[in-house]
């Protein structure tokens, strides 16, 4: 798959899509990076120790956050996007839900839409990007955690939002799929899906594993967001091994050593 103007061998390699947020108040990391030269001196750092794809995003989403309009999403993450575009030759993604943000990011050369509701929220958002022709990542979610069949449920919903993202002229090597670690699950069924993520190569689409500090991890182990770094490279070496084409992580180094001793190790 291109996106931008890099070529990801998703057959063959998992890569380290790098976390930027410009918000005052994500869960890990909040206010951290909403100073522009703080950003982009973080965006050089997550370079130089090997990040593939840089994921914008200027809304929180932890459990509670607060909803922003669309002018305050954009006067967010247009400078950055903007100033990255400028200053450094890496595919950059757009974390939005909404069409309005996504299509001031696009115009801005975004190279990526991550929804994390898989097109679900915004009817205007497939369309937006099929016109675009960037690619785009189609998440998991649900309002509440209320399943039948808990895994096929989760299968069905993404065949869902593929159909919508066709349906408007998205096309099949645009679109990349991440089951939604965190989002609208208990933490058995975080624990679950994990567990069990390789049921998503029978969709056909690129995998997106995003893992990194989450609840899941603090849950189990009992630790503050800044002291999940080993439980997410756990689950970053189960994503390898179960398929998964890109890992979304705050800890682009650590991740990326993790990706290649697990890489060589099952070349063997």
């Amino acid at each position: 798959m291109i996106i931008g103007n890099k070529n990801f061998d998703f057959d063959n390699h998992c890569y380290v899509m790098g976390i930027l947020n410009v918000t005052p108040d994500s869960f890990s990391d909040g206010g951290k990076w909403n100073d522009m030269d703080a950003a982009l001196k973080h965006t050089e750092e997550m370079i130089a120790d090997g990040c593939d794809i840089l994921d914008i995003g200027g809304e929180s989403t932890r459990p509670g956050y607060t909803l922003l309009s669309d002018e305050e999403e954009i006067s967010r993450v247009l400078p950055v996007i903007e100033a990255v575009k400028t200053r450094f030759d890496i595919p950059v993604s757009l974390d939005t839900y909404k069409s309005n943000v996504a299509k001031a990011g696009l115009k801005a050369g975004v190279d990526l839409i991550n929804d994390i509701w898989g097109c679900k929220y915004d009817p205007e958002m497939a369309s937006v990007i099929a016109k675009s022709g960037a690619a785009c990542c189609l998440m998991h979610n649900r309002k509440e955690a209320v399943y039948n069949d808990y895994l096929n449920d989760v299968l069905d919903d993404l065949r869902e939002c593929v159909r919508i993202a066709k349906n408007a002229g998205v096309a099949d090597d645009r679109i990349i799929l991440d089951p939604g670690i965190g989002f609208g699950k208990t933490l058995e069924h975080n624990l679950e899906l994990m567990n069990h993520v390789e049921i998503l190569q029978e969709l056909g689409y690129p995998v997106l594993l995003g893992t990194s500090r989450k609840s899941m991890i603090g849950l189990t182990l009992n630790l503050p967001s800044d002291q999940r770094l080993e439980g997410t490279l756990v689950t970053t070496v189960m994503g390898v091994m179960k398929k998964c084409c890109i890992v979304r992580v705050h800890d682009v180094k650590a991740n990326k050593r993790a990706i290649a001793m697990t890489e060589k190790l099952l070349e063997y």
